[in-house]
């Protein structure tokens, strides 16, 4: 911990002027300090990344993928550490915890096997006689990451293994929040003889991950994160007119047709809210209830959310831990504040648990004015609204009334149905009659405000892969 960056192959003391304290979130208290990377230090990075990067980029494609299923076998040889850590910094249940680096691994994996099977060079038939054509990929370059502290681990896979399996060179920043665990990446890549500069890891605050975004040298960047941050992001990349990839945020809607079974939609969404404690870009926090089915969903929703077991996830059986920082308990507190302000009816929730740590309470609140502030922005915490619809074009209407366009559910017996309003949704990824499964193999990213490009898939690899056509006078 007192040299957590990894800059051309070695770790290093921060020498920037912040102190990143890094909290056991279900107690509240400090677990540890790191002094952050100064912007010299990003500098040192970005050089050794952009020396790295002839070697790397040449380097066979078998190689790539061996090494890239070398750091899969050395995140499950690690599975309890991580795991731990998870659960001790982020306060994810163990069950939450387990997907998430399960995740992780079948990230690598899936981008060693991919770049196995894609061809390098494509010939391309043209109309025209006398000419002949190729298409080769080659990596974008050097390119900058930057992580939230929601998934962390998983979301650092999620661009990492596709970036050096194009034969990018990486400079990856961890969410000041959860700096730790992307650390194990810089000690596999050591352990496994990773070319020096193939990877580098710097940690801080809003100053790092400036220098990182703001750099010259930096010819890609990739950021998940808040809508704030993303548009001061898409600026920096404006200054040099270069590629981005923007994962934003989300407030998403969950649609429950009345022919739906009652008991296993409460189950979708519950999952949809109240995992990782809704701290997720992706959650459905916008429900919509037909008339028809809402007397017999409703309580049960209230008895779901009112049996949900919230604590330590280190110490108790749960089924939700706390948020992960205070920062964010602050901001979801303030959210119930305005729903009391704003006259809304909450059946479950809305209070925060007398105890130690950033615990909020899974919050439902019914018959919500699209007014209401709770329904127009992302609160990123256990707080569910609820709307009623009759049809099925209304419920359409609704979903897509909003400045976001991550992602929807729909739940309906009525399969053909349910896929003509998942066409109609302008979201980026839509669930029918399931909970939010995210395969490595499908594409990850949204429309409007939630963001620019994809992630995961063959699309996840082209974000890191620059096309070159070859064209020849026969």
């Amino acid at each position: 911990m007192h040299t957590p960056h990894y800059i051309n192959g070695q770790w290093l003391t921060g020498e920037g002027d912040d102190v990143l304290v890094v909290h056991d979130p279900a107690l509240g208290q400090p677990i540890a300090e790191l002094i952050s990377a100064s912007a010299a230090q990003v500098d040192q990075a970005v050089a050794a990344a952009r020396l790295a990067l002839p070697v790397w980029k040449a380097t066979p494609v078998a190689e790539r993928a061996a090494i890239l299923r070398q750091f899969a076998g050395q995140l499950t040889q690690r599975r309890e550490a991580l795991i731990t850590l998870q659960m001790r910094n982020n306060g994810k249940p163990r069950h939450e915890a387990e997907v998430d680096l399960d995740d992780a691994v079948a990230t690598f994996n899936y981008y060693a096997n991919l770049i196995e099977t894609q061809p390098a060079d494509r010939q391309v038939e043209l109309a025209a006689p006398g000419f002949t054509a190729r298409t080769r990929l080659e990596p974008v370059g050097v390119v900058g990451l930057i992580v939230p502290w929601n998934f962390p681990l998983v979301t650092s896979a999620w661009k990492l293994a596709p970036a050096l399996a194009a034969g990018c060179t990486v400079v990856l920043k961890p969410s000041e929040i959860t700096p730790l665990i992307e650390q194990t990446y810089g000690q596999i890549a050591e352990q496994l003889g990773l070319p020096v500069g193939v990877l580098n890891i710097v940690t801080g605050k809003a100053a790092t991950g400036a220098a990182l975004s703001e750099h010259r040298g930096l010819d890609k960047l990739s950021f998940t994160g808040s809508n704030g941050v993303g548009s001061q992001v898409m600026r920096s990349a404006a200054a040099y007119c270069r590629p981005v990839t923007l994962e934003l945020g989300g407030k998403s809607a969950f649609i429950v047709f009345d022919d739906c079974d009652p008991d296993q939609a409460v189950d979708w969404i519950v999952a949809g809210i109240c995992w990782n404690a809704g701290q997720m870009c992706s959650a459905t926090s916008r429900l919509l209830i037909q008339e028809g089915i809402a007397e017999a969903l409703i309580p049960r929703l209230q008895a779901a959310f009112a049996a949900l077991r919230v604590g330590n996830p280190l110490t108790e059986d749960i089924d939700m831990g706390p948020l992960t920082s205070e920062a964010q308990w602050q901001k979801v507190t303030e959210y119930l504040a305005f729903a009391r302000n704003e006259g809304l009816q909450c059946l479950a929730g809305g209070s925060v648990p007398q105890r130690a740590g950033w615990f909020v309470s899974p919050t439902l609140y019914v018959d919500v004015p699209d007014s209401s502030r709770l329904w127009q922005e992302e609160i990123f915490g256990p707080v569910l609204c609820t709307r009623r619809f009759s049809t099925e074009q209304q419920a359409i209407a609704l979903a897509n009334d909003s400045r976001f366009g991550l992602v929807a559910t729909v739940a309906s017996a009525d399969l053909r149905r349910a896929e003509r309003v998942a066409d109609a949704l302008e979201v980026g990824h839509v669930w029918i009659n399931s909970v939010q499964a995210v395969f490595v193999e499908t594409s990850w990213g949204g429309t409007k405000a939630s963001g620019i490009g994809r992630e995961l898939g063959p699309w996840g690899l082209a974000a890191y892969q620059s096309v070159k056509h070859v064209t020849r006078c026969l």
